[in-house]
């Protein structure tokens, strides 16, 4: 059975896209078939894969209007994985969706004809609670959240969960926090290091043993339109997001068992 990820933090610039990316080339790495849904309008996890956003027929957009189904909207890339792109268009969706009943399960029901033909569906959200971020919260199993060990990080994560739980209670019983993956992490700074002491202590069985450095190589890449893992395989950032990958299937097998 498909497993649905929606990555997410309400805050920008915690590497939410890159975290997107590089885990669908890393499980794809792994001989897992992975689909990467971009669910931004600004289109960074499309053109991070490759993918010229202003070219492509069909979006996301499309998809959640019905104005195509999902298998038209998919897009095959050189760099293993599969990709619903996302452009300026998606803005539109957000607009309409908010007159629809139902509104909030738009996309899951899109996702319905291709549930069980991946292995995993990442879903890159929004640097925002907005009708595009419910929808993938909504469509998914589980939220991975990027975010890193700075102070106001830690105000930020308090009011998503606040969101998830409540979306838990009105549309999605079945979502859970599938991990707090710490980014940009650079262990010599004393904040860096209190923060995620904070985090294991309150959220022991939440937070992921992978780090994500920063590295220059992460930042990089997006700017050649591939993965760190095609960019530079040897570099940290790729490393980094492969034992991310490892450790994402290793805890679901655990939970299977």
């Amino acid at each position: 059975m498909t497993k649905i990820i929606a990555i997410t933090n309400q805050k920008g610039g915690v590497g939410k896209t890159t975290t997107s990316v590089n885990l669908a080339a890393s499980l794809a790495a792994t001989k897992r078939k992975v689909l990467l849904i971009d669910m931004d309008p600004q289109g960074n996890a499309t053109m991070g894969s490759g993918i010229q956003k202003t070219q492509v027929e069909n979006s996301v957009n499309e998809l959640l209007l019905k104005h195509a189904t999902a298998p038209e909207v998919i897009v095959p890339t050189e760099v293993g994985y599969d990709v619903m792109p996302a452009n300026g268009s998606l803005t539109t969706s957000e607009v309409r969706l908010l007159q629809l009943v139902g509104r909030e399960y738009t996309l899951k029901l899109g996702l319905k004809e291709i549930r069980n033909q991946y292995d995993y569906m990442l879903i890159d959200c929004p640097p925002s609670l907005n009708i595009l971020t419910v929808n993938a919260l909504v469509a998914a199993h589980s939220v991975l959240i990027p975010m890193q060990c700075e102070y106001y990080a830690l105000e930020g994560l308090a009011s998503l969960l606040q969101t998830i739980d409540k979306l838990v209670d009105v549309a999605n019983s079945e979502l859970y926090i599938e991990g707090l993956l710490r980014t940009m992490y650079d262990g010599r700074n004393t904040l860096t290091r209190d923060v995620s002491s904070q985090l294991v202590h309150h959220f022991p069985d939440k937070v992921f043993s992978t780090v994500i450095p920063r590295n220059v190589r992460l930042a990089e890449a997006p700017s050649h339109g591939v993965p760190a893992l095609v960019y530079d395989k040897a570099s940290q950032g790729a490393a980094s997001y492969l034992a991310l990958a490892a450790e994402l299937v290793r805890r679901n097998k655990k939970a299977k068992q």
